[in-house]
């Protein structure tokens, strides 16, 4: 495993510990009794807030890919 791979897999990790409480957050909303746009909210602002994760996790693993991940030197 080379130094890139191993820079990958802590926000791989974190990404899946993440969009899988929003799945079971989705799931647990879903038979509660609620108004329904309560229940919407309570579906699209969790599949929003994944949605996001999953993108960022994209752009880190390109930034990590390309060798930008410490561009803060930059500055």
């Amino acid at each position: 495993m080379d130094k890139q791979e191993r820079k990958i897999i802590a926000p791989v990790i974190i990404t899946v510990t993440l969009v899988a409480y929003y799945c079971v957050f989705i799931l647990v909303c879903i038979p509660i009794p609620m108004p329904w746009w309560a229940k919407l909210l309570g579906i699209l602002i969790p599949l929003a807030a994944a949605s996001l994760i999953l993108y960022v996790l994209l752009e880190r693993i390109k930034e990590i890919r390309s060798g930008e991940e410490d561009d803060l030197d930059n500055y």
